[in-house]
């Protein structure tokens, strides 16, 4: 069977950096700039992204580029002289993993939809229905989930050119648009300079601050979407023996600079609400954190009259699209594993995750309160960062009972792929190993 690819470079970049950017870009880093110290929590961020999580991008890219299979056969054929089996269950892991994301992500994305068409009901004079779309409510996540599943299976089951690349092309450059035409909108506010401030002028006392740090390496590692599979098998979808190094960069590159964006949008939004006489920070954090997007920004929005709700209704949109992106490859994940290995069609096999996807996320919708905040913080702070020093582990030691990349270093005589292949092997595992036991415990 011919594998399915990607057909050019910015394709898969731009897929890549879609699966990377995400909610947790838009509005999970500037919640945590604004709960850290605004310049001095980017700071860390910009130093701990360089030294830890693009390592972690490019062992998970490599490996799938290298084995040219989904992430089960990739891992398993990786440890074939070791640990075959475990390696196998590993790459399954990621699978529960992609499914767990999926389930609670599809759920979040949801209310940006509903928020997006709550202000364009509203523009059109539909209030009550505006007041619905924008209130908490079990019928509400019954409705939105499913037709957030359904779009990212309509896209994953056109392929990976014809749909995965086709479509990150066409909503990442409009993504950009938007966050830019919204910045421009938000700076011109009243208060926002004082966000600005706070956002970009760091307060070096406070870079050495435990919390900060650990908070830092968490956003992240989560921001690129490592540790479940999705950039395995999009890097598995390129050209063998491509320069992983140039595209893990500029794929890094691309998710950083979103996340820089959105704090530019985001922070300065809090303050002009804080001017216009909100409540938005007590004893200096915010108030609701993630739930505060839901609360004081569109109170904001309406503030400000029709053209607020103009606003509103991109904002939530450009979220919106921002969500999508990431759950195409969480889904290819098992769509990959079950085409490739159970032989079923894509079709089918899309549409299958997506059932399995809608069960679970109703499960999510029906014990809410006990189960939402679990699924997350299992997700996040158990099974992404054990994958990744698993993943550092395969190309460090395991791979052909060796350093993968040390042999090929000593193959091409290159001094700095073998410092890279020592980096990743002992140097990154250690640095995740401190965060997972500070993040986990």
């Amino acid at each position: 069977m011919i594998r399915d690819s990607f057909h050019s470079r910015i394709g898969f970049v731009l897929a890549a950096a879609g699966s990377a950017i995400g909610l947790g870009n838009i509005w999970g880093f500037p919640t945590n700039a604004a709960n850290n110290g605004g310049g001095a929590f980017l700071f860390v961020y910009l130093i701990v992204t360089f030294l830890l999580a693009l390592p972690a991008l490019y062992a998970e890219i490599y490996i799938g580029n290298q084995a040219q299979k989904n992430p089960v056969s990739a891992l398993g054929e990786a440890c074939t002289e070791n640990l075959p089996r475990f390696g196998r269950a590993m790459g399954k892991a990621g699978l529960c993993g992609a499914i767990m994301m999926l389930s609670f992500y599809t759920i979040v994305a949801g209310w940006m939809l509903s928020h997006a068409l709550s202000s364009l009901s509203a523009l059109a004079g539909f209030s009550e229905l505006s007041v619905w779309l924008a209130t908490d409510n079990t019928t509400r996540n019954l409705v939105f989930t499913p037709i957030f599943i359904i779009l990212g299976a309509s896209i994953v089951h056109q392929g990976v050119h014809g749909g995965i690349e086709k479509w990150s092309s066409r909503l990442m450059p409009l993504l950009l648009l938007m966050l830019i035409g919204l910045i421009i909108y938000i700076l011109q506010q009243d208060g926002a300079m004082e966000g600005l401030r706070t956002y970009l002028i760091p307060d070096f006392s406070q870079v050495t601050d435990p919390t900060l740090v650990i908070s830092a390496m968490g956003q992240a590692f989560f921001s690129l979407s490592i540790g479940v599979g999705g950039m395995m098998v999009y890097g598995s979808y390129m050209a063998k023996d491509k320069d992983i190094g140039k595209l893990v960069l500029s794929i890094g590159a691309l998710d950083t600079f979103i996340a820089f964006l959105a704090g530019l949008l985001i922070i300065p939004a809090l303050f002009v609400a804080q001017y216009a006489g909100q409540q938005v920070f007590a004893n200096e954090k915010l108030i609701g954190e993630g739930q505060l997007i839901f609360q004081i920004l569109p109170t904001l929005f309406s503030s400000m009259g029709t053209i607020g709700l103009v606003v509103a209704t991109g904002f939530f949109s450009l979220l919106s699209i921002a969500a999508l992106t990431s759950t195409i490859s969480s889904t290819e994940v098992p769509v990959s594993y079950l085409v490739e290995e159970k032989s079923m069609s894509r079709r089918k096999a899309t549409w299958l995750i997506s059932a399995i996807v809608f069960s679970a996320s109703m499960t999510l919708i029906a014990f809410f309160d006990v189960l939402f905040g679990f699924v997350i913080r299992v997700l996040t702070t158990i099974v992404q960062p054990l994958s990744c020093l698993f993943y550092f582990i395969v190309v460090g030691w395991l791979w052909n009972r060796g350093n993968k990349l040390k042999d090929k270093a000593r193959l091409d005589a290159n001094k700095w792929l073998s410092l890279w292949g020592n980096y990743l092997g002992i140097a990154c595992p250690i640095l995740l190993t401190v965060v997972f036991v500070n993040v986990a415990f």
